[in-house]
C-alpha cells in the first residue's frame, strides 16, 4: 500500500511549457521576463500596485519588516501561535515580539488581547492568517490607526482568501505570501513581498537584491542579502496563478468531504467552515484533539503513519522555541491556547493532487486510529 503523503503539488497546467521557455530563451535568472509579469500578476490579483517577488516566504517577512524601518528595541506584535520566521524576521533587526494568545475557534490570534500589548516602544502589528480563515483584520486596522502603528499582513496561507470580500494581502503597509510547495500557488520555494506604497516598494527592492547602490552597481551603503526570485520559479507560479479559482474550489469541496466523512468521530475539533466574514479555504485541513483525548499529536502522527497516512503537527509556540528560550525572550510567559493548539492540532493530507481514493484511505485510516485510541 502506498504511502499518502501529507502534500502533494498539483503540476499539470502550463508549468512545463513556461519552463520549456524558460530553458529555451537562456533566460534562467533571477533577470527573466517571467518575474516581472508574476510580480504584476500576483499584485493585480490580491489588490496591490506593487510586487515584488523573492526567493521564500521567511525572505518575504524579512524584507518587508527592515523595508518598514524597524529597528533595535521596537516592539512588533504579533502571534504566539505561528510558524518562527514572523519572529525571526523581527529579532534579527533586534526588535522584539510581543506575543498575542489564540482564539480557540478561528486557531487565529485573539484580536481582543491586542490593544493591551501596545506600549511606547510598539511601531506595528503582524498579521498572520492560519490554516484557512483569515484574522479579524478591522479591528487590527482601527487600532493601527488610533496608535498610529504600521501593519505586516502575513498572507502566506491566504492565496485565494478574502475578508468580507477583499483580497488577502491587500491590508495594511505591507503584506507577504509564500510559494512553498504545499501553498495553493507553488514555485517550489518562493515569496512575494506586495504594498501600494512606491517608495515602500523601492525599498523592498533595493533589500532584495543585496543593496545594491543605483549609482554603482558594486557599491553597498547598507547590508542585505540575495533574496531574488529565478524566472524559472516565476514561470511556475505563474501556470499556478492561471488555476487559482480552480484550487480554491478544490480545497474547499475536501474541506467539506473530510468534515462530513470524519464528523462522527468523538474527540476532535474540526476547522470552522466559516466566521461572519470568510468562507475556510483549507490550506490545510487542521484537526486538534479534544481534551478527552489523552494523547498528544505526535502519538497521533506515529498511529497515522502505521496506516500509510502522512500527517504534520501544528506550528509550535515562540515563547516555547528553544533558541529564543536561550537568548532570555518570553521569560515566564504562558498562553494556554496557543499551547494546546500546539500540542494537540495536527493536519492530515490535502494536497491539490490528493485522489478521491486517497481521501478515502485517510478517513478509513482516521476512523481505525481513533477506535484504538
Amino acid at each position: 500500500m502506498d504511502f499518502i503523503p501529507v502534500n502533494e503539488p498539483l503540476l499539470n497546467g502550463n508549468e512545463k511549457k513556461y519552463l520549456y521557455e524558460c530553458i529555451e530563451t537562456g533566460w534562467i535568472s533571477s533577470e527573466g521576463p517571467f518575474v516581472k509579469e508574476f510580480e504584476e500578476k500576483i499584485s493585480s490579483a490580491f489588490g496591490r500596485k506593487y510586487g515584488i517577488a523573492v526567493s521564500s516566504g521567511t525572505a518575504a517577512l524579512e524584507v518587508a519588516v527592515q523595508a518598514l524601518g524597524i529597528q533595535k528595541g521596537d516592539e512588533v506584535i504579533m502571534p504566539a501561535f505561528t510558524i518562527i520566521s514572523c519572529a525571526m524576521a523581527v529579532t534579527k533587526l533586534g526588535a522584539v515580539p510581543v506575543l498575542v494568545d489564540s482564539d480557540m475557534h478561528t486557531w487565529n490570534m485573539n484580536v481582543d488581547e491586542i490593544e493591551a500589548k501596545i506600549t511606547p516602544k510598539t511601531k506595528a502589528i503582524m498579521i498572520v492568517h492560519l490554516y484557512g480563515l483569515p484574522v479579524e483584520v478591522d479591528q487590527i486596522l482601527a487600532l493601527a490607526e488610533k496608535y498610529r502603528l504600521k501593519v505586516i499582513e502575513d498572507a502566506a496561507e491566504m492565496h485565494g482568501q478574502t475578508y468580507k470580500g477583499r483580497p488577502c494581502g491587500s491590508f495594511g503597509d505591507i503584506s507577504t505570501f509564500s510559494f512553498y510547495s504545499n501553498k495553493h500557488i507553488t514555485t517550489g520555494e518562493g515569496g512575494m513581498v506586495v504594498t501600494d506604497d512606491e517608495k515602500l516598494a523601492q525599498r523592498c527592492r533595493m533589500l532584495r537584491n543585496l543593496c545594491f547602490r543605483k549609482d554603482i552597481r558594486y557599491v553597498h551603503d547598507e547590508i542585505s542579502d540575495n533574496y531574488r526570485l529565478t524566472n524559472l520559479q516565476a514561470a511556475v507560479g505563474l501556470a499556478q496563478l492561471e488555476r487559482l479559482d480552480e484550487f480554491v474550489k478544490r480545497k474547499r469541496e475536501m474541506g467539506k468531504y473530510y468534515t462530513e466523512q470524519l464528523s462522527d468521530i468523538d474527540g476532535l475539533i474540526f476547522p470552522l467552515e466559516k466566521t461572519d466574514y470568510a468562507d475556510n479555504i483549507y490550506w490545510v485541513y487542521g484537526i486538534v484533539l479534544d481534551r478527552q483525548i489523552q494523547i498528544d499529536n505526535k502519538e497521533i502522527q506515529k498511529l497515522l503513519a502505521e496506516e500509510g497516512i502522512g500527517s504534520r503537527t501544528f506550528f509550535w509556540c515562540m515563547h516555547e522555541q528553544p533558541v529564543y528560550q536561550q537568548q532570555g525572550f518570553f521569560e515566564g510567559q504562558q498562553y494556554p491556547n496557543a499551547e494546546y493548539l500546539a500540542r494537540k492540532g495536527f493536519y492530515i493530507p490535502s494536497g491539490l493532487a490528493l485522489t478521491a481514493e486517497q481521501m478515502k484511505r485517510v478517513v478509513e485510516g482516521m476512523h481505525r486510529v481513533m477506535d484504538r485510541i
